[in-house]
């Protein structure tokens, strides 16, 4: 097999005319382009033209958690340093960003420059759709294509049951593809690995959704290590602890994520707006252009509710997700802030005025 050229191992890695000449300034500095393949405490390996390089990441504001160095993105890098410094990152395509696990107002990114988001759902135990819902509306904000791929499909006893959790999800996920597969079996890979050749992809899932097992069978190897689910709540340990940039056989790229805890939003209200498009689209003939879809007048989404065209599980999941994601806008807008504000003065002075009138009446 011949050797593969330095340009070709940049570009197999998803570099273009586009990503060259956004390049060009740094270049004429002397710098060369890279894709950062691993992040690991201050530290990074960008592939470059020359090879796998480590890199210290100092010197990318380290302050601003959204603006540090990531997985997938494209660095600047000064090869004869000593030590070698990530110099700059080019501006990112897409990001997958979710709200840290601390209470504090900030936001972390998880994958840059990402084409498809795939989120690993386990069918060893029971769906939480509520769950998938937010990842989906973080990957549409993102602005990557969400895909999501339940794994362990042999595990389920029959077809007709299969059939039946892949309605639910497809119902939860429209617009999105839908596919159970078996890294066990192999049954579904082909589907998938058609899906992720020729691009950037990025996996995404709990602690035990079969990952790593899936990263391992899309690449053709061993190269992520695998541990076994506990068989009480089929939960796993965290076996990826790093996101690591992984090159798939039938062209393009995968990064392998540690199993996520949390799942929160972060400024992700465009997300959730694809994710419940039904919902908008019904709520577009309220009466009301402000309708919160409760029990105004005239409300067409609880009409859809109540005909059965609109399962309340999906009103409530929208409404939980909009709000969450008010509250993260909010820390950081005050407008937002002051919108929220009163909104519960006049709910409140609704239920105030409600509780007269009935007292009114029991007089």
């Amino acid at each position: 097999m011949p050797a593969v050229s330095a340009p070709d191992v940049l570009a197999a890695h998803g570099w273009d005319d586009a990503w060259a000449a956004q390049f060009a300034p740094y270049a004429a500095q002397g710098l060369v382009p890279g894709r950062v393949v691993r992040v690991d405490r201050g530290h990074c390996d960008v592939l470059t033209a020359g090879g796998t390089i480590r890199a210290d990441t100092a010197f990318v504001t380290p302050h601003d958690p959204l603006r540090v160095v990531c997985t997938g993105d494209w660095a600047a890098v000064d090869p004869d340093g000593d030590p070698r410094f990530v110099r700059t990152c080019l501006p990112r395509r897409t990001a997958f960003v979710r709200s840290t696990s601390s209470k504090r107002s900030e936001g972390q990114i998880l994958a840059a420059n990402v084409d498809n988001a795939i989120i690993a759902v386990s069918l060893a135990v029971e769906l939480d759709l509520g769950r998938i819902e937010r990842f989906l509306a973080l990957a549409w904000e993102s602005g990557a294509q969400p895909v999501v791929v339940l794994t362990k499909a042999d595990l389920v006893p029959d077809e007709a049951g299969l059939g039946h959790l892949l309605h639910d999800v497809r119902i939860t996920a429209p617009g999105v593809p839908v596919l159970a597969v078996s890294s066990m079996t192999g049954d579904g890979m082909a589907g998938i690995a058609a899906m992720v050749s020729g691009g950037t992809s990025v996996l995404l899932g709990v602690s035990g959704a079969g990952k790593s097992t899936l990263a391992n069978a899309l690449v053709g190897a061993d190269v992520m290590a695998v541990q076994e689910s506990r068989e009480v709540d089929g939960k796993g340990r965290h076996t990826t602890t790093t996101r690591n940039l992984l090159t798939l056989p039938g062209g393009g790229v995968l990064i392998d994520t540690p199993g996520l805890r949390g799942v929160g939003l972060w400024d992700a209200g465009s997300g959730v707006g694809q994710v419940f498009a039904e919902i908008e689209e019904i709520a577009a003939e309220c009466r009301f252009q402000d309708c919160a879809h409760e029990s105004e007048p005239g409300c067409a989404v609880r009409a859809a509710v109540d005909d059965g065209a609109l399962p309340e599980r999906r009103l409530e999941s929208y409404r939980k997700l909009l709000r969450e994601n008010q509250r993260i806008v909010a820390k950081t807008d005050a407008r937002v802030r002051a919108e929220i504000r009163r909104d519960w003065r006049r709910k409140h002075a609704e239920g105030r005025a409600s509780a007269e009138a009935k007292r009114g009446r029991l007089r």
